[in-house]
C-alpha cells in the first residue's frame, strides 16, 4: 500500500495524557480529591454523554458543554459540590490544558516534514485550539467532530478528512491508540496506525497494546511512528 498523504490524529490518549493531566491539576487544586478516581469516572462518562447525541436525546452539543453535564454530577460525589461557577468552569477546561505524551511534539515535527498532519477529535474546535497553543503542537490543521456535527465512529468524521483536503480515503491515515477508532477508519477505507499508550488510564490500570493485524503500523510512539514511515530521524 502507498504512502498516506494526510496524518489524521486521536487526540485523548494519543497525544496527549488525560489522566495524568487531570490528577496533577486536581492534586494542586483540591489535594484532598481522589485524582484518579475523578479523572476516570470523568472519562467514564464521555461515551454515554456522546451517545445521547448520537442517539438524538440531545441536539448538536460540543464536548466542552458534555464534559460540564458529566462534571455537574461528580462534584458531588467527590466533595466539589460547593465550587462556585467560576471555579467549575475552570476546572472544566483542563480538558483545553492536556499535557502531550513526552515522544508527542518531537514525533510530530518529524511526521510534519513529511506530510500533513491533523487532528480528527471528538474534541471541539476551540478545546483543540487552545490545546495545541500551549502545548506546542504543530498541527497543519485542526478538525473536529464539531466540523462535521457528528461524533466518532461515524463514518462522516473520517470521511471528512478525505473530503476536507480532497484526497481519497486511502490517502489519509488514522493514526490513535484505541483499536476500536481504528476499526471504524479502516470500514472508511483509510490506512491506520495504532500507537501504544499503556498508562492511558494511569500506571494503576495499565492497557493491552497488543498488535492488531489489521492495521497498517504499529509503533511504540510518534517518533518510531515517523521512523517506520522513513522520515530521517
Amino acid at each position: 500500500m502507498n504512502k498516506p498523504l494526510i496524518l489524521a490524529f486521536d487526540v485523548f490518549g494519543t497525544v496527549v495524557d488525560w489522566h495524568g493531566s487531570i490528577v496533577a491539576e486536581l492534586h494542586q487544586l483540591y489535594p484532598h480529591v481522589d485524582g484518579n478516581a475523578f479523572a476516570l469516572a470523568w472519562r467514564a462518562g464521555y461515551q454515554p454523554a456522546m451517545q445521547r447525541v448520537r442517539s438524538g436525546e440531545l441536539g448538536w452539543t460540543r464536548i466542552d458543554d458534555l464534559h460540564r453535564l458529566i462534571l455537574n454530577g461528580l462534584l458531588p460525589d467527590h466533595g466539589l459540590e460547593h465550587l462556585n461557577e467560576s471555579q467549575r468552569q475552570h476546572l472544566n477546561r483542563v480538558w483545553h490544558r492536556l499535557n502531550p505524551w513526552p515522544d508527542v511534539v518531537q514525533g510530530l515535527g518529524l511526521l510534519k516534514q513529511q506530510f500533513t498532519i491533523c487532528t480528527l477529535s471528538n474534541g471541539n474546535m476551540g478545546l483543540l485550539a487552545n490545546m495545541a497553543k500551549q502545548a506546542g503542537l504543530p498541527w497543519d490543521c485542526v478538525l473536529s467532530a464539531e466540523v462535521f456535527r457528528a461524533y466518532k465512529p461515524d463514518p462522516a468524521t473520517y470521511l471528512g478528512v478525505a473530503s476536507t483536503f480532497d484526497v481519497a480515503p486511502e490517502q489519509v491515515m488514522l493514526v490513535a491508540a484505541h483499536q476500536d477508532d481504528l476499526a471504524a477508519a479502516r470500514t472508511c477505507g483509510l490506512q491506520t496506525a495504532y500507537i501504544e499508550r499503556p498508562h492511558e488510564f494511569g500506571t494503576a490500570q495499565p492497557k493491552d497494546i497488543s498488535p492488531c493485524v489489521d492495521n497498517t503500523w504499529h509503533a511504540s510512539n510518534f517518533v518510531e511512528l515517523a521512523a517506520l514511515l522513513g522520515q530521517p530521524q
